[in-house]
Order: structure tokens, then C-alpha cells, then sequence
């Protein structure tokens, strides 16, 4: 979850959405995101809402502490029960992501889902995914976690090289996530994910490929390649900028992601999003479908972001804010912004593009009509599916999925 926060018109105190949010809601899939914000350390790389305890010491007191954060969650989640009324839906999905949620105890998370399950109650076969570091769980907490409810978990691997490791600040050994993967079988949990970064600064094309083949080789059913990005105001882009590490070119992202989809591709998973790729559809991300797909969400946590019928909502970044807020029985809100039929409709371009379904004709312009057109013509788009309604990128459009994006929103 990205660190910054957009300007928006004010959040009413009590949270309330305007009437027509929740009009043909009963049609729209509802899930929950919970962030934890808390981390041990710092990854070099990391652009996120998170904050270590040397940084959260003398700010925010108390209420930044981790040692009562699922109470202030439940306060939340008990907030939105209030705000979204007689909404009848169950909730479909629920998220933990951080930050490290498993630096909270196990008996924390499932309080946090509990409240939800309480408050809403959870549809049948409901995903219930946290995210985890390496080194923060063991055979125990995960065990803890599949009595708790939660189905499935994503393991921050990035690398199974321990230079690259050590280039992105990550602290766990290697070997460690593709033992942790055992450890969720071992504990029930149907639905692991190893996330994998390529193009860190001295990564070579064989360190990637034995990163893809111990991911491979530990039998996870999804498996998340995302292609390094150097944000501004993180430690690794000032270590860039002095020149200690040399800048990875979108070429070379560029042949990392080919590598990956050979080798995933040969290992039985398909792509169904341009950085996802999983052995069936059960094992796809439901929840990061839902994003993709425009449907509804609450995003319970500092810096969270919430979607509900086309009103986007952000909380307020800093823990002790976020906890002030709700013991004064205020909604964290820091701002909101009401889309217009023009803003959902780029967005669903946006998005859908990006998945193996592609996105509807019908949802371009006839700007966006004409360069779908070219885009074909240049090998972009699969011709099958567009002559369906459909565009659709090829392989070879994946790897220009931002450019044929801006072309298409035209």
C-alpha cells in the first residue's frame, strides 16, 4: 500500500457515503482489507505505510503501539458495519497485508477476521489470505492461523539469492521461504503464494532463473513476479543516486519476465494478470480480482483504501492518528473522492487490460478504438478475443502493457 496519499474532498466524521453508493450493491462482490503497518526493519525498496518501532518511539505514544492494534482494527471493522446499514452481503474475501502482519500474534489476526465474520459474516468458501515474512512464522503460528480461519498465505520470497537479498535490505535466509511453503501444507492451508521481485540492482539472468526454480521447486500454487521499482525517497534510490548500485533498464525487466513465463509456463501455472500466474483458477487471488474487477472493498487501517460504488476513501497515514480517530468514535478517513462515470470507465480500462480476460471493447473511445486497432495490427493484442469484444494483450504486449494502456485510454 503506497505511502502517499491523494487529495480528496473531506471525510464526513462519522463516515457516512453518499445514497447512492450501495445502489446494486447486491450484484458486487464485498471484501475487506486489514492493513498492519508494523515491520521489524526497513527494506531498502519499500514505498509502503509501515513503520518500524524505532520510528514509531515518542510518536504517537500508546496509540501506535502494535500491542492493542487489533482492538482499533475491530473498532473499524464495527464502524463500517454501521456505515454500509442493512447491506446484506456477506464478505467474499478479506486481505492482511502490511507492513509484516505476522508480527502480530495469531490469535490477533484471527480476532481481526473474527470481528468481520461477527460484524458481516463470511460467504461460503471465502478466501481469507494473510501475507507473511519468512521469518516471522513458524509450524506453530501457522497452525494458529489455519484454526483461525485464514485459508491462504502469501510468503515474501523476492529472491534465493543472498546478495540480491542483501541489496533489498530483506533480512530472512534463503531456503527459508520455500521451508515455510512445507510448513503451510503441513498446516492445512490449500493456497500458498511465494511473491518473487526480478531486476534488482546485480541480479544477473541466473540469479533469476534460480530464484524462479526454488520458488518453483518449494510447490506453491501461485506465484506473484513483480519487476522492481525504485521509488523516490526510499534508501535504494539514494543508493542509486550516489552511484553505490547500478540502475536495472526496462530491457532487462523486460527478459526477466520472459524468463518467467517460460519457466512458469513449463511448470503448469498460466498468467491470469500481467504479473500473476497460478496452477488452476481456484488458486488465482480472488482478492486482487476483486481490485481489478472495480468491485467493493473496505480497507480497514492507517493509509487504507477503500472502494464502494464508486466512492474512494483513504485513511489517515500514522497509527496513533488512525487509533485517536476511533477511540473519539470518528471515522481514520482523511479524505475521499466521488468517481465519475468517466473515471470508472478509464479505470476499467486500466485494470482489466491487464488480465487474461482482457477488457470490453465497448469501454473505449473512439480514440482508444482506433489505437486497439493498431495495436493489433503490431502483434499487442491477441486477434482471437478482439474479434469477441475483447481486448486482449499478447505476450508480447504484456511487456508493453503500460504503453498499449495509455494508448487505449485515449
Amino acid at each position: 500500500m503506497p505511502s502517499a496519499l491523494p487529495d480528496g474532498e473531506p471525510m464526513p466524521e462519522d463516515g457516512a457515503l453518499p445514497g447512492h453508493a450501495l445502489a446494486g450493491a447486491a450484484g458486487r462482490p464485498l471484501g475487506f482489507y486489514l492493513h498492519v503497518p508494523y515491520c521489524a526493519t526497513r527494506c531498502g525498496y519499500c514505498d509502503f505505510n509501515t513503520y518500524t518501532a524505532s520510528e514509531l518511539r515518542g510518536s504517537g505514544g500508546a496509540l501506535a503501539s502494535r500491542d492493542n492494534y487489533a482492538d482499533t482494527v475491530v473498532d473499524e471493522i464495527r464502524l463500517a458495519r454501521k456505515v454500509l446499514g442493512d447491506d446484506p452481503r456477506p464478505v467474499e474475501t478479506v486481505f492482511v497485508g502490511g507492513g509484516t502482519p505476522t508480527l502480530l500474534p495469531a490469535a490477533d489476526l484471527a480476532r481481526m477476521l473474527a470481528a468481520i465474520h461477527e460484524e458481516f459474516g463470511l460467504a461460503p468458501g471465502a478466501e481469507i489470505t494473510t501475507e507473511a515474512n519468512p521469518e516471522s512464522v513458524d509450524p506453530r503460528y501457522l497452525a494458529e492461523l489455519r484454526a483461525g480461519g485464514f485459508n491462504r498465505v502469501s510468503f515474501g520470497m523476492q529472491s534465493a539469492r543472498q546478495h540480491v537479498l542483501k541489496i533489498l535490505d530483506r533480512t530472512h535466509t534463503p531456503g527459508r521461504p520455500e521451508a515455510c511453503v512445507a510448513e503451510a501444507r503441513a498446516a492445512g492451508f490449500e493456497h500458498v503464494n511465494l511473491d518473487l521481485i526480478y531486476g534488482t540492482p546485480g541480479e544477473t539472468d541466473d540469479d533469476w532463473r534460480a530464484s524462479l526454480d526454488a520458488a518453483l521447486g518449494a510447490g506453491p500454487d501461485h506465484v506473484s513476479a513483480y519487476a522492481l521499482i525504485v521509488e523516490e525517497g526510499t534508501q535504494l534510490a539514494r543508493r542509486i543516486r550516489r552511484g553505490e548500485v547500478p540502475m536495472t533498464d526496462d530491457d532487462v525487466h523486460a527478459d526477466r519476465y520472459l524468463l518467467a513465463e517460460e519457466a512458469l509456463t513449463a511448470a503448469g501455472f498460466r498468467w491470469y494478470e500481467v504479473s500473476n500466474w497460478a496452477t488452476t483458477d481456484a488458486a488465482r487471488c480472488r482478492h486482487n480480482e476483486l481490485y481489478w474487477t472495480g468491485a467493493d472493498w473496505w480497507g480497514a487501517g492507517p493509509g487504507a483504501h477503500s472502494h464502494v460504488g464508486g466512492v474512494r476513501w483513504w485513511n489517515v497515514k500514522h497509527p496513533g492518528a488512525y487509533a485517536q480517530a476511533l477511540s473519539e468514535g470518528r471515522s481514520p478517513g482523511a479524505g475521499r473522492e466521488l468517481l465519475a462515470d468517466e473515471d470508472r470507465r478509464v479505470e476499467r480500462i486500466l485494470l482489466e487490460l491487464r488480465l487474461a480476460a482482457g477488457c470490453p471493447l465497448d469501454l473505449l473511445a473512439p480514440a482508444g478504438s482506433r489505437a486497439a486497432e493498431r495495436a493489433l495490427a503490431d502483434g499487442l493484442l491477441e486477434a482471437g478475443p478482439y474479434g469477441e469484444g475483447r481486448a486482449v494483450l499478447t505476450l508480447r504486449g504484456r511487456l508493453l502493457a503500460d504503453a498499449v494502456v495509455r494508448d487505449l485510454v485515449d
